[in-house]
């Protein structure tokens, strides 16, 4: 309680508004078989939503995606069977500032300097990807581990794809690769 009181003071404490700043990421898994699952504990008066109801033990792929207020900047899908290590989350950070510099210019011009939130996963917090960042002259914003109130990806973004992921069924890589385009 005492750390999430100090983080929370020093964030007030900043002398001009950092929000449009904030680049945040998260990765999903994507299950190749989604069948139809529905919502039971509902009010009365709501409809039921779907959303899927993956096989977690069957096949899948892992989607990363990063965004700011504006939308998504940078996503990757990765093959079947990778996860996230520590080089390959580096040259996420290094693809993600491309994709930044390419896509959104005037961000780059309008801002001075990127605030990232990301989780405190050990590939997120190696000494390789904090040099990245040191070298890309990024931030990160401190915040307490397993933080869900920052997660805004568990909130919109992940559920409204589960939603959009409902009764889809992929053979291969290639079919979840065309899903997002």
């Amino acid at each position: 309680m005492e750390n999430r009181k100090v983080i929370s003071q020093m964030l007030l404490q900043q002398q001009e508004s950092f929000l449009h700043q904030i680049m945040t990421g998260d990765e999903k898994w994507i299950y190749f078989e989604n069948p139809k699952h529905r919502k039971t504990w509902v009010d009365p008066c709501q409809l039921s939503t779907s959303t899927a109801r993956p096989n977690c033990f069957g096949k899948k792929t892992m989607l990363c995606v990063w965004w700011d207020q504006e939308g998504v900047v940078y996503h990757e899908l990765l093959k079947p069977g990778e996860t996230v290590n520590t080089d390959h989350y580096q040259q996420q950070i290094i693809n993600l500032n491309h994709a930044l510099i390419i896509k959104q210019p005037e961000w780059v011009r309008r801002h001075s300097k990127v605030i990232l939130l990301h989780d405190d996963a050990p590939s997120h917090t190696s000494k390789p990807v904090k040099d990245t960042l040191k070298d890309l002259a990024w931030e990160v914003l401190t915040h307490l581990p397993y933080s869900p109130d920052l997660a805004p990806s568990g909130d919109h973004l992940f559920p409204s794809m589960a939603h959009a992921l409902s009764e889809q069924h992929y053979e291969q890589y290639i079919e979840v690769e065309k899903w997002g385009l």
